[in-house]
């Protein structure tokens, strides 16, 4: 008799424990259900704070409708990516026009930080741009003077240059009476050109023009692609010794 206590008494004992883990295995499969489903409602928020506005959007509609064009909003790194507000890597202050993407990450092409725009951010990968003035878009191409110095480029083949022509754009040169630098102040109602040498990523030039700035600091840039170049590779000295 005491055996079979004994036996009822531990199978009792089992299905309870079984129940309690059921009951936490299925609780933490709901929890991680609804950090998926939290995940998903703060990307889309994300997505919807990083946007222009309508009137925005309606203003340059016509423009927008050209191939190769884009209005994005940059955020001011210091005040979004400090303290990780967003979740978007960079904090919005980032964007590639190849990826069309504000993730901070392979191919980035532009930086709002401290009220300047910027190029070029990490290893040898570099850049070069200038504020042109007040100038619609529409009047920039691949054969506007102020874009030849830009378009003509070629991109360092290798480390030691790249990183000469880093530091010759971080100092800021003038070329042909024209001063390039990988970092200008960023300014309301004025036209840029961009020339952005990712290795392994992209090469782009494009014009952008920061058409407002709200007052959280973002501004809100109009842009089109001038041109595409072949994807830059760089052959550091180690590759050069085994080749």
């Amino acid at each position: 008799m005491k055996k079979i206590f004994t036996a009822t008494l531990f199978v009792t004992v089992l299905s309870a424990f079984s129940t309690i883990v059921f009951a936490q295995t299925e609780s933490r499969e709901n929890l991680l259900q609804q950090i998926e489903t939290k995940r998903a409602e703060l990307a889309t928020l994300e997505k919807t704070f990083l946007e222009p506005s309508d009137e925005d959007r309606a203003t340059f509609a016509e423009f927008l409708k050209q191939p190769n064009t884009g209005l994005i909003r940059l955020l001011p790194r210091e005040v979004f990516d400090k303290g990780s507000k967003l979740t978007t890597r960079g904090g919005g202050a980032y964007y590639s026009f190849t990826r069309l993407s504000h993730d901070y990450g392979n191919g980035t092409d532009l930086e709002l930080q401290q009220k300047q725009l910027s190029v070029g951010f990490a290893g040898a990968n570099y850049g070069m741009m200038l504020n042109v003035g007040d100038i619609p878009l529409d009047e920039i191409s691949i054969e506007h003077p102020t874009a030849r110095v830009l378009s003509n480029h070629s991109a360092a083949t290798d480390e030691p240059q790249a990183r000469v022509e880093q530091r010759r754009f971080s100092t800021g040169t003038t070329i042909e009476g024209i001063a390039y630098k990988d970092r200008v102040p960023v300014q309301v109602n004025a036209t840029y050109l961009l020339r952005s040498i990712y290795y392994s990523a992209s090469d782009v030039l494009v014009a952008f023009r920061v058409v407002r700035q709200d007052g959280d600091g973002s501004a809100i840039i109009l842009w089109k692609l001038l041109k595409k170049y072949p994807k830059p590779e760089l052959a550091r000295p180690n590759q050069a010794k085994i080749d």
